[in-house]
């Protein structure tokens, strides 16, 4: 199972350069890693990214973060997957742009 990570590019660079990172501002506030499965990403863009358009969407594989990640309930209700530890870059299993398009954010065929 994959979940995926939104990143603005400045902080996806920096994961690059160092290899790991602690997270988005939000995520050093909330004291771990806000995660989306392939349901909730589009509205997570929606909610938290809508007027921003150079992203980074990042898929990682469940299996490779271990005991570390927690399925925690957030908005809604909903179940949403939360890493305690840094995410490193070996995590990632594929990286790709994420546009902002006139009705929103342009995300990849596969996950729609």
């Amino acid at each position: 199972m994959l979940i995926y990570k939104i990143f603005r590019r400045p902080e996806w660079d920096a994961l690059c350069a160092a290899g790991e990172t602690a997270g988005a501002p939000v995520d050093l506030a909330d004291g771990f890693i806000h995660f989306s499965t392939a349901a909730q990403v589009v509205e997570t863009a929606a909610k938290h990214f809508s007027a921003e358009s150079d992203l980074v969407l990042v898929a990682v594989a469940v299996a490779r973060l271990g005991a570390e990640l927690k399925w925690e309930v957030s908005r809604g209700g909903a179940l949403f997957p939360h890493l305690y530890r840094p995410l490193r870059r070996a995590d990632v299993v594929w990286d790709t742009a994420l546009p902002l398009g006139v009705s929103g954010h342009i995300f990849p065929e596969a996950l729609l």
